[in-house]
């Protein structure tokens, strides 16, 4: 028994007539009529009674027909579901973020997905950026959003990225420190404060790029505390151990107790998505990313 052969069943049964039958499929009579003996044959049962005048259901025509009508709508059911696989407007994707998206791109992003793709089961996971890339190319997220890092040249799958934020880094203090009275802080200045930094295995990108910012005068920098996240940095600043570089949105999250003073220069940092480059293009994925543009877009007009 086919399924083509149920749906041919069906339409006879419906029309109660061969010829409209099988001009609501398309078809010439004499194929249809072949298709529904066959279907007959291996029933082992007759399914209409047929006259010059009429063709009616037998009882096991009707039965057939019950069943045939919930068989069909539950295979087209799975097919409409297939294609929303397809097309990303159902399944799972998983995505890694550093712990300073919460402050800038993260709700947004998040909300407008889950308001576009409800069906798609969105699993987040706060991550450093070399974390990221390491769960990126051992399949496990779908997306990364890191602080200005690019992949590494390694063997495995290839990773693209693209720049979806960026905003000025800042210095910031503890509130009765010295330099909190100033407009701006310079770089040689920097120097002179103890700081909070962050272990470049986790996080290249931007121990980099706060290199870049003290240019030669990097390697003289006084670390006094390596840490993870932006929110145990803080954590050090408010108590008094030392100052820390930071992505501007951390004011947001900056007690009282700090104190946020822009660099000289307004050196600038930057947030990037990231995935696993592939011949079969990703719906919900590239969905994702479209909403990540549009929230970064937000932010930055806010």
């Amino acid at each position: 028994m086919e399924l083509r052969q149920l749906r041919y069943f069906l339409a006879v049964a419906d029309e109660l007539h061969f010829g409209r039958a099988a001009r609501r499929l398309h078809m010439s009579q004499p194929p249809l009529s072949v298709q529904v003996g066959r279907l007959e044959q291996e029933v082992g049962v007759p399914l209409f009674e047929r006259s010059t005048r009429r063709v009616t259901l037998t009882p096991a025509g009707r039965h057939l027909q019950e069943r045939a009508r919930r068989i069909i709508d539950e295979v087209d059911g799975v097919r409409a579901e297939m294609r929303d696989f397809v097309d990303g407007m159902a399944g799972q994707l998983a995505v890694g973020f550093v712990s300073s998206a919460n402050y800038t791109v993260l709700p947004e992003v998040t909300r407008r997905f889950r308001a576009e793709r409800p069906r798609v089961s969105l699993s987040l996971f706060p991550l450093t950026s070399g974390e990221q890339f390491e769960r990126l190319r051992d399949g496990t997220l779908d997306i990364g959003i890191v602080r200005d890092d690019l992949p590494r040249t390694v063997s495995g799958p290839v990773l693209a990225t693209e720049v979806v934020f960026e905003e000025r880094l800042v210095m910031c203090l503890p509130r009765d420190h010295p330099l909190t009275v100033r407009a701006e802080v310079s770089v040689s200045e920097v120097l002179d404060v103890p700081m909070i930094s962050y272990p470049r295995t986790l996080m290249a990108g931007f121990v980099a790029r706060v290199d870049d910012t003290l240019g030669i005068a990097a390697g003289a920098m006084r670390v006094v505390e390596e840490v993870v996240h932006q929110e145990t940095a803080l954590a050090f600043v408010a108590a008094g151990v030392g100052a820390s570089i930071l992505p501007e949105s951390v004011r947001q999250l900056a007690p009282p107790s700090i104190t946020v003073v822009p660099i000289t220069g307004s050196p600038t940092t930057r947030l990037l998505a990231a995935w696993r480059e592939s011949e079969d293009e990703d719906a919900a994925r590239h969905a994702f990313i479209g909403c990540l543009r549009t929230a970064a877009a937000l932010v930055s007009a806010a």
